[in-house]
């Protein structure tokens, strides 16, 4: 497996060299956001992607890749704030670690993403299939969502999310279903990255009762025959 490496940081690089090498992966390093377009030439199954770049910021970055290609991109930077996450979520990248992460958990992540970029994707829907819950609509066949009329856009992660909640209104969907389904582990370490999408998504519906948190086991739709319930914080 190849990963693409976008990190100025020496001792950093140094120690990811190491210790993916011994895990079986090819490296291929970039130092600064020129480097990193690059070498995207190279057709990396991976991005690993640091923000504080000499050249250009990394959400810059992050948006040209993903502009270029559908490889996973996972975000590895200091910057570990709500605003920054969500941001780095919302313009493309498939995960988020926040420094000092354990490099275990790193190459738990790049195989879960990866695992999910190249499982099978099912049959196409037909054309007229689409689910529609009180204003909002979703047409699976086009990954296209309108909320009363108006386009939502979301980020793949967000609409796999929002797809598999529209399938069963008001039945809670368990937060190990949803790990599986949508980033195709049972991991429980993905659990602060299902919390960040989820509150993206929220935040991009403009209805934060429409989904909610049932503690210690998952989410729901609210059920249409009663008002939302209260959410619990995340």
């Amino acid at each position: 497996m190849r990963v693409l490496v976008v990190e100025d940081d020496n001792h950093v690089m140094a120690a990811l060299r190491t210790v993916l090498a011994k895990h079986g992966f090819e490296l291929a390093c970039a130092r600064c956001a020129a480097e990193g377009l690059d070498l995207l030439d190279t057709a990396p199954d991976v991005v690993l992607l640091d923000l504080g770049l000499p050249d250009r910021d990394g959400f810059k970055l992050c948006t040209e890749i993903r502009r270029r290609s559908d490889v996973p991109i996972i975000i590895a930077t200091a910057r570990g704030d709500l605003a920054s996450r969500l941001h780095g979520l919302n313009i493309g990248a498939d995960d988020y670690l926040v420094k000092p992460y354990s490099l275990a958990e790193l190459i738990a992540r790049i195989h879960a993403i990866t695992r999910r970029a190249a499982r099978p994707q099912p049959p196409a829907e037909t054309v007229t299939d689409s689910y529609v819950y009180g204003q909002l609509r979703v047409e699976p066949h086009t990954r296209r969502v309108e909320s009363a009329g108006h386009p939502v856009n979301l980020t793949r992660k967000e609409f796999d999310l929002l797809l598999l909640l529209m399938r069963s209104p008001g039945v809670v969907v368990r937060r190990e279903r949803i790990l599986s389904q949508v980033w195709n582990t049972n991991w429980q370490g993905n659990g602060r990255t299902l919390e960040v999408h989820m509150a993206s998504l929220r935040g991009k519906l403009r209805e934060p009762g429409m989904i909610e948190t049932v503690r210690g086991i998952g989410y729901r739709l609210t059920p249409a025959d009663r008002e939302p319930a209260a959410l619990v914080a995340e």
